[in-house]
């Protein structure tokens, strides 16, 4: 919550006459039954307008995560941690050292900007920042938020704006980092995004090696003996493999993934035609509520063969949605993940 609107509301409660508190804050339908319930009212008034004010940072609090959660959320990498004071690498870390330095940096640059903190039990700390100009107050309702985890070097940010070199010089700053820069990885779902970026997802992707299946754990399933299935050792083959590459867990959140293909013609030199001039360019881009899941659903049903393309299964072992697909050099027709 805005440190002025915070300081507001306290200032507020503490001129509601005692016996009217309750009474008012009802009238303003902002906090619920059960978190008026646990405002005691018989306490000294500025712990009650204190309590307030928690209690509607709580709300603001489920509304910034649900705004971050219906955003486009950026990865960032930071890299480089260096102590300024003996010049030797620390993985200490000191928030109180971290706010002061952000703080500092942003506001050297920009005056008008609000800047609120928040920690939260991960070792996150979620700092959301309004932005105003040099002659406009910032604007509340367009604000950046950064969720950054302490002791890694990532950094999640949603809602880019054209301000964003001075976020990101404010982090490098606060964090004791000498760089910083962008990964091809977004999600509206942040904690997807932290699932793949710290590994918390059991898959074992591009390790596919066939087996044959009478070496495969298959469980044996219990059918009518008149029912005849049809490719019941093809099914059991895609449901083997498809377990080998996306695992039993459900799938990182994604919603779409996009390939840049740059590739040239390869006809006879003679001949003179389209050979070796520009490179032809396209851009190909899945997109899907949850892109993971459905990918793995292809096989399955009958619509893809499997193994799928280590091109569709890497995006989580990458950690990246963004691929350039491009030749390597001197060799014909082969393609790779460019940078």
């Amino acid at each position: 919550m805005d440190e002025t609107v915070a300081e507001y509301i306290r200032r507020t409660v503490l001129k509601i006459p005692r016996c009217q508190i309750m009474e008012m804050l009802t009238m303003w339908e902002f906090l619920s039954k059960t978190q008026l319930q646990t405002i005691n009212v018989h306490q000294l008034k500025e712990r009650i307008s204190q309590a307030v004010v928690e209690l509607c940072e709580v709300i603001t609090s489920i509304v910034n995560d649900q705004i971050v959660s219906n955003s486009h959320n950026f990865v960032f990498t930071i890299s480089g941690i260096f102590s300024c004071i003996t010049g030797e690498e620390t993985d200490s870390f000191n928030l109180a050292d971290f706010k002061y330095k952000f703080k500092r940096s942003l506001r050297s640059a920009l005056k008008n900007v609000t800047i609120n903190f928040r920690e939260y039990e991960d070792n996150a700390i979620w700092i959301r920042i309004a932005w105003g100009t040099q002659y406009t107050k910032p604007n509340q309702y367009k604000a950046t938020y950064v969720v950054y985890h302490s002791q890694t070097p990532y950094v999640f940010i949603s809602s880019l704006r054209s301000s964003i070199p001075l976020l990101c010089q404010a982090l490098v700053h606060a964090s004791n980092y000498h760089d910083i820069h962008e990964m091809e990885l977004r999600s509206r779902c942040i904690d997807s995004l932290k699932d793949i970026v710290f590994k918390r997802y059991s898959q074992t992707f591009q390790t596919y090696h066939p087996r044959p299946l009478q070496e495969r754990n298959v469980a044996p399933e219990k059918v009518d003996p008149r029912i005849i299935q049809e490719n019941k050792r093809e099914k059991e083959r895609i449901q083997s493999v498809n377990q080998e590459i996306f695992g039993e867990g459900l799938q990182p959140k994604i919603e779409f993934a996009q390939y840049k293909l740059e590739t040239m013609f390869k006809g006879e030199p003679e001949m003179d035609i389209l050979t070796e001039k520009e490179p032809f360019r396209c851009v190909v881009k899945f997109s899907s509520p949850h892109l993971l899941e459905a990918l793995k659903s292809l096989a399955p049903a009958g619509m893809a063969d499997a193994p799928l393309s280590p091109l569709l299964t890497c995006i989580p072992q990458k950690a990246r949605n963004y691929f350039k697909i491009k030749e390597r050099k001197g060799i014909l027709s082969a393609s790779c993940l460019g940078p």
